[in-house]
């Protein structure tokens, strides 16, 4: 697709560094995010309203390259803002525009333009008019939410007393908003990205996310090369949860059928360089794959678990439409459930330990032939915090899948507290179940 790399070289004024690489010489429509509040560093409370807006500006093709969170202090939301102006061309205020003398936003705004605080009559008026409206007296300290920056406009707020502020600073935007969840995403969603939608004209981002299993971000990031070398386009972002680690692919061009061919074309590479890896797309978890091949083939799955304590099945079930494939789930917590439940002989659990790959083969073998499923999955091992000894650590855990081509069996050790260990060993039986599919 050579034409295409070369409509995006000339459009965005890229130099190309190698197939598909291409490193930014000439810059995008960015966004920055502050966020004001001293209960946003003391752990008072999440600062969600970021997360809104980084997800809002996503949709109209402006990235986010930083998000700062600041104490309600004059001096320090100032310099924040001059660091975000750096590094960005939109910048979305939220927090600190309340009636109180810790609401420093407008202040801190007309310091960084050089400029006094005017009060605006009809901001007062309209003001007044929301207490009088619900019968209350509007208290003196009100008044200073009617003061806009000198050249700066205000944003309606129809949902409380906090107007917004829209400024332009050497070129580029800013926008203040209130700090409450409710009436930030109105303001934004009815005012504020109508603007920048216009401002940003031209500028299509396309994003997609590729989900792997089975390697660390370190050994991931090792096999993927360059691909993740900050300033190419498309831009590939990494993060790990429970041991899935999820390649998100951001494609920035003029118009969405050049992004999503860039996306396209990076993904395939991605696939390429990962292998069986890479499982699957957007977000889908390993219990939703498996399920799609198991219904895809008419085949069928049952369960044994022991540390896992029912979570196994717990996935499996979170799937809508399971029960077309899912049959039976054992929480075989004891010994005694284990030999009553799967037929695991005593003198195998007495010599070899509940947690052994011989239980672990028994538990899968007793489970299929019980349920008569295509497929079973048994889990035995030590969760923790106690339990471990030399020889069985605390994270052991073993895997065994059942079915006509016979048991396959593996060890695990994971690290971590007892509920990650869990999750890890649930999440990786998943895993090794679609493997043996090849999905």
């Amino acid at each position: 697709m050579k034409d295409v790399r070369e409509q995006v070289a000339q459009w965005w004024g890229f130099a190309e560094v190698g197939v598909g690489e291409y490193t930014m010489t000439r810059g995008y429509r960015k966004a920055a995010i502050i966020s004001i509040g001293n209960e946003l560093l003391n752990g008072q409370t999440v600062d969600t309203n970021a997360a809104y807006i980084a997800g809002q500006l996503r949709t109209i093709g402006v990235p986010v390259v930083g998000a700062y969170s600041v104490a309600d202090e004059e001096p320090a939301i100032r310099r924040k803002l001059a660091l975000a102006l750096e590094e960005a061309d939109i910048l979305l205020i939220t927090g600190g525009l309340g009636p109180t003398d810790d609401d420093l936003t407008r202040q801190a705004i007309a310091g960084l333009l050089g400029v006094d605080l005017v009060l605006q009559a009809e901001l007062l008026k309209t003001l007044r008019q929301f207490f009088d409206c619900r019968g209350v007296e509007m208290p003196q300290r009100n008044t200073v939410q009617a003061c806009i920056p000198r050249g700066a406009a205000a944003i309606e707020n129809r949902m409380g007393t906090a107007p917004g502020i829209r400024a332009e600073f050497d070129g580029k935007l800013l926008f203040a908003m209130p700090g409450v969840p409710g009436e930030m995403q109105h303001m934004l969603d009815t005012f504020v990205l109508p603007e920048l939608q216009r401002f940003v004209a031209g500028q299509v981002i396309v994003v997609r996310r590729l989900r792997c299993f089975g390697a660390g971000e370190s050994k991931i990031a090792e096999m993927i090369g360059d691909a993740m070398l900050r300033g190419r386009n498309p831009l590939v972002n990494c993060t790990a949860h429970a041991g899935v680690i999820t390649l998100e692919i951001v494609a920035t061009a003029a118009e969405s059928g050049t992004a999503e061919v860039l996306a396209a074309q990076q993904e395939r590479s991605l696939r390429g360089l990962l292998g069986d890896l890479a499982y699957g797309t957007g977000d889908q978890t390993l219990a939703e794959v498996v399920g799609e091949y198991l219904v895809r083939t008419g085949q069928s799955l049952a369960v044994a678990e022991s540390c896992t304590g029912g979570l196994l099945a717990s996935l499996i079930t979170d799937i809508p439409g399971s029960s077309r494939y899912f049959t039976h789930g054992w929480v075989t917590y004891s010994n005694h459930a284990k030999n009553t439940e799967l037929q695991v002989p005593m003198e195998m659990i007495d010599k070899q330990g509940a947690v052994s790959e011989q239980v672990a083969r028994a538990m899968a073998q007793g489970a299929r032939r019980r349920s008569g499923a295509d497929y079973a999955i048994a889990i035995t091992g030590i969760a923790g915090p106690g339990g471990g000894s030399e020889l069985k650590p605390v994270g052991l855990v073993y895997i065994a899948v059942d079915s006509r081509d016979g048991v396959d069996t593996s060890r695990f050790v994971f690290s971590s507290d007892r509920s990650s260990v869990r999750l890890r060993a649930a999440q990786t039986a998943m895993n090794i179940l679609r493997l043996k599919f090849r999905i």
